[in-house]
């Protein structure tokens, strides 16, 4: 096992409880972490980009989604499942791209491969199966597959986005911030992406969950 691995490993393992400690601690407590985490993503997103569009057009969709970050902590268990399903994916997609390899999947992030994406599909599938016994809502586990494959769907293309500008920047991380992983963006990439996919679902009423 390489020590990016273990630094990954090691540093999921320290920042997942905080996380959901965070979000679980109250109202207060979750609102101030959410918006440390937005000042830290701008901060990020700002010094990626030197052009002005892109940069107001990121504020404005950053604002969006950690929105919807704060929506959703009103009901905890369907951010909970969002951010487990877009974790999920992105480990997924870096153990199968590690181990299996094989074609790339796009030019603009030589790392992701089409067994990483896979992969990434078959762990959020396997996050769905266990969670549907905490899940309390008045749909199908039929329609909650569809809104995984829907979540890890958006969560990849969220992580490929991000590469982009990341490409276009000439920079590997986001920042520094959290060892074997990058900066925050680098962590949490895919999942601004798939926290508001789940808030619209939520607010326009569509599968009533």
């Amino acid at each position: 096992m390489n020590r990016e691995l273990v630094k990954r490993i090691l540093s999921s393992i320290i920042l997942l409880p905080m996380v959901f400690y965070a979000l679980l601690a109250g109202s207060l407590f979750s609102i101030f972490f959410i918006i440390i985490c937005f000042i830290i993503a701008c901060y990020e997103w700002n010094k990626m980009n030197q052009n002005k569009f892109n940069k107001i057009f990121g504020f404005i969709f950053l604002l969006f989604s950690f929105y919807a970050f704060y929506y959703l902590s009103t009901e905890l268990i369907l951010l909970i499942f969002v951010i487990l399903i877009s974790i999920s994916t992105d480990v997924g997609g870096y153990i199968f791209g590690k181990f299996f390899k094989g074609p790339k999947l796009t030019k603009i992030s030589p790392n992701k491969t089409y067994a990483g994406m896979i992969g990434g599909y078959l762990l959020s599938f396997i996050c769905l199966l266990i969670f549907t016994n905490y899940m309390n809502y008045s749909v199908t586990f039929f329609q909650f597959f569809l809104i995984t494959v829907l979540l890890s769907t958006v969560s990849q293309t969220g992580d490929i986005i991000v590469s982009y500008f990341k490409r276009q920047a000439r920079i590997k991380n986001t920042g520094n911030l959290i060892p074997g992983h990058g900066g925050l963006l680098d962590r949490i990439d895919g999942m601004i992406f798939a926290v508001p996919t789940l808030y619209l679902i939520k607010i326009t009423g569509y599968l009533n969950i």
